[in-house]
């Protein structure tokens, strides 16, 4: 299967990501994040029905869900970003074969109304491992400053004296990202985008250099842009036009765009019978 498109550390391709997952080995990625489509019934003008039946939906999600968890090495990690609606129904799936870690809540800007239910302020994260996590980095975060007169929020009960001058632990509760929403930042017009923090900070978490992340559903490249920066190999799948994600690397990293992978991604693609006999064994664990 040739790639769309190459760079020192990774491989996009402009396939459907079950048909690419198929044809992939089992046990050979250190992180999956993942960033669906919601089934909201939103016009991406790319072709896409992003809205079709509940039970459609729900087994589409099925069934990539449990392709991505046999992906994973033991220990490795799984981020899943959605709705809590949504992240309810995908705990489910994930919770037959992984290890649930954390729910991070990632706040979100300008609530509406939503009839008789409370106003939505957050996304989910699903953060799940393959058993113990391999990797469990701690990301520190700059220590919050009032962005008027420059003063620390909070006073830490009198034991400022004591916080690591690196920042803060990271919690899981980020209020300090959203999806982008204004068109200046966005690489595809019309589209909500994650930025690029979210999935960084998952792979700096759950990775070190050298791993290899997967993420089904490239969307504008963040992913991809997050493990080019930070030295991670990765597999990227895209079923839709791919030449924003191209532009955006071509721009972050012109040196690496349209290079020779590092890492030698073809060992991950493995002949079919060998596959299936993979497949089988997960199965009927």
């Amino acid at each position: 299967m040739k790639p769309f498109l190459s760079t020192q550390h990774g491989v996009l391709f402009d396939r459907d990501c079950l048909k690419v997952m198929s044809i992939m080995r089992s046990e050979t990625i250190d992180c999956v994040f993942a960033d669906p489509p919601f089934n909201l019934g939103k016009d991406y003008k790319n072709g896409f029905n992003d809205k079709v039946a509940a039970v459609e939906y729900f087994e589409w999600c099925r069934q990539w869900i449990n392709e991505c968890s046999r992906l994973l090495k033991p220990g490795g990690a799984f981020f899943l970003y959605g709705t809590p609606e949504l992240a309810i129904q995908f705990a489910s799936v994930m919770n037959q074969r992984l290890t649930f870690r954390h729910w991070i809540a990632i706040t979100m800007k300008g609530t509406y109304s939503r009839g008789k239910k409370l106003y939505p302020a957050h996304y989910a994260l699903l953060y799940y491992t393959r058993g113990e996590p391999r990797i469990f980095n701690k990301v520190r975060i700059p220590i919050p400053v009032c962005r008027h007169c420059g003063k620390e929020i909070k006073d830490y009960g009198g034991h400022r004296n004591k916080l690591n001058p690196a920042g803060l632990n990271l919690t899981d509760f980020w209020d300090d990202t959203s999806p982008n929403r204004h068109k200046r930042y966005k690489v595809r017009p019309g589209v909500n985008e994650l930025k690029l923090m979210i999935p960084e900070r998952a792979i700096l978490i759950s990775t070190e250099p050298g791993d290899l992340v997967f993420d089904p559903f490239g969307g504008g490249g963040t992913t991809f842009q997050a493990a080019e920066a930070n030295h991670r190999n990765w597999i990227g799948t895209e079923l839709f036009d791919c030449n924003y994600i191209e532009c955006r690397l071509n721009e972050k990293f012109p040196l690496s765009c349209r290079r020779k992978p590092m890492f030698n991604y073809e060992r991950i693609f493995e002949k079919y019978e060998d596959h299936k006999n993979e497949i089988l064994q997960w199965v009927q664990r």
